[in-house]
């Protein structure tokens, strides 16, 4: 048995997909590659590939990451080469490295994510800075998130790590966000961006990177 972690970008084309429908299509590229994938046990066996935190629909990612159990050793220059024929525009590998079996699932390991978020409103940068300054030196920010199972209310301070003013061309700015993303809760950059007072919702949401947590 061998455990491979294959970190990937998803592009415009495929950003409207769901996080099951992005499985199954890594698990139609991986059988059509031929990579020898190791399957769970049970009456219902399924491959045992792993992503380390769901993408929201609509978002772009430049730093997604998958473990991926085989049972045969594949070379990771094999792996790349194989598997890139199979997959669709919009989804391109960036880098495989293999990864020690007992180290804990990738999942588990998921603190933080870092977003790039372009939003639409006629502000100057330095009222921008402002409202970035002002949130994050808040203890507490209530929040109140309507849900199919009815509204939930929690700190969504404790959701955000930093965040910084990137461009600002009017009317549009960037704003980079690290937010947590573990067993605790989610930050979402939607959400955010209206703390930080812009009503639009986000032009662009996109995934630059996912911190582990490696200790």
């Amino acid at each position: 048995m061998h455990r491979l972690r294959v970190k990937f970008n998803r592009g415009q084309e495929v950003k409207f997909i769901s996080h099951l429908d992005l499985i199954r299509l890594w698990q139609r590229a991986l059988h059509r590659a031929r990579i020898p994938l190791a399957y769970s046990e049970g009456f219902s066996p399924r491959p045992r590939i792993s992503l380390a935190a769901p993408l929201p629909i609509g978002v772009t990612s430049e730093a997604e990451l998958m473990d991926i159990y085989i049972t045969k050793w594949v070379s990771p220059h094999f792996f790349t080469a194989a598997v890139s024929q199979q997959l669709p525009p919009g989804i391109e590998i960036q880098q495989v490295n293999q990864i020690a079996l007992n180290q804990p699932s990738l999942q588990s390991q998921v603190r933080y994510t870092e977003y790039k978020v372009e939003v639409e409103g006629e502000r100057e940068p330095q009222e921008i800075e402002s409202a970035i300054t002002s949130l994050l030196s808040a203890e507490h920010l209530p929040w109140q998130h309507q849900r199919d199972t009815g509204p939930r209310n929690y700190d969504l301070r404790a959701l955000i790590d930093d965040l910084w003013l990137v461009d600002c061309h009017r009317p549009y700015c960037t704003v980079g966000m690290r937010l947590r993303c573990d067993s605790s809760g989610s930050g979402r950059p939607e959400q955010v961006s209206l703390a930080l007072g812009f009503t639009h919702h986000p032009q662009l949401i996109h995934r630059t990177k996912l911190i582990l947590n490696t200790g």
